[in-house]
């Protein structure tokens, strides 16, 4: 059994994994490791990439999404811990075998992250709070400006220099306890991308395990490479509007959904077509006139730790 299986989806993503690997393989330490690398149908140097390295091999994986990508992946590894890890990351601070031995000190901690750079060297706020109706309304009136503590992101840079638990952490880095992933149920496949996770993250805490920032690693996050992009804006809304219905009653939800389409209606007005284009497809997604801009994962059997009205979407 390794210690731990570091998990990469890779659609054409050759190029981010030249940068990666050489990092992961820097920062191993002394641990038993392995990288499984989960091929989406790439065209590229995927494997080329990573038939370089002797801890790297390849799972070939259909294209239903970022979830069933890593599913795929983690499930043919044992290893005690799973790190769900972008391909567009570098590790340029601390090692894999500081993370794991942290880890093993806290029994109690199911998830964690760690410091996350952007390309120019500042902090990115990975720590949230769970998104309510009333976060989202903060927000789509400014909060993030003028009353940051409302929000659903804590933007308290200094806070990512210390350990502290927080409620969910973005997916680009998810470094996760094997019997936490058994508790709580695999990542969600019916969130194609994006909101998933949110959803594990919740899950992990209903199984009664914290999630927390850890500061034994920073990466760097290649984040934002596509700029404005209306199908990631309209799949966003719209996995969060899944988010919902998974997690809220009837009442809860419609207050978020109209919190959430006050958020994409003001951003109609801006005077950058790109944005109002994005927002206008997303606001539709959020009103249930659109859906993912993406094909739709097939129908899976619903993960260990999910209830029967989860299967069904309905609120948990």
């Amino acid at each position: 059994m390794h210690d731990l299986a570091v998990v990469v989806p890779s659609m054409n993503d050759g190029g981010w994994l030249n940068a990666l690997l050489p990092t992961i393989d820097a920062a191993r330490g002394e641990i038993s490791f392995e990288v499984v690398i989960a091929d989406v149908e790439s065209r590229d140097e995927t494997r080329e990439v990573a038939g370089r390295y002797d801890f790297t091999r390849v799972v070939p994986v259909i294209n239903a999404g970022f979830a069933h990508a890593n599913n795929v992946a983690a499930a043919t590894t044992d290893a005690r811990y799973v790190l769900y890890l972008n391909a567009d990351t570098e590790i340029v601070d601390g090692t894999l075998a500081d993370l794991v031995r942290a880890m093993d000190d806290r029994p109690g901690v199911g998830l964690a992250s760690v410091r996350q750079l952007t390309a120019d060297g500042r902090i990115y706020p990975t720590m949230r709070r769970f998104a309510t109706p009333g976060r989202r309304l903060a927000e789509a009136l400014g909060s993030e400006r003028f009353a940051p503590h409302y929000g659903q992101r804590i933007l308290d840079l200094e806070l990512y220099g210390r350990e502290m638990a927080c409620d969910w952490t973005t997916g680009a880095f998810m470094f996760v306890r094997r019997e936490a992933l058994q508790s709580a149920g695999q990542l969600d496949e019916r969130f194609f991308f994006t909101a998933e996770e949110q959803d594990l993250c919740l899950r992990i805490h209903q199984a009664g395990w914290e999630v927390r920032h850890l500061t034994q690693l920073t990466i760097v996050h290649h984040a934002g490479k596509r700029g404005i992009d209306a199908r990631f804006a309209q799949q966003s809304a719209f996995a969060e509007m899944q988010l919902a219905t998974k997690h809220f009653g009837p009442l809860r939800r419609r207050a978020f959904q109209a919190a959430l389409a006050l958020n994409h209606g003001m951003r109609l007005g801006s005077p950058s077509r790109a944005r109002r284009h994005a927002a206008r497809g997303a606001l539709e997604a959020t009103l249930g006139r659109r859906g993912s801009p993406f094909r739709d994962p097939p129908p899976t059997a619903t993960p260990p730790g999910q209830t029967a009205r989860a299967r069904a979407g309905e609120p948990a």
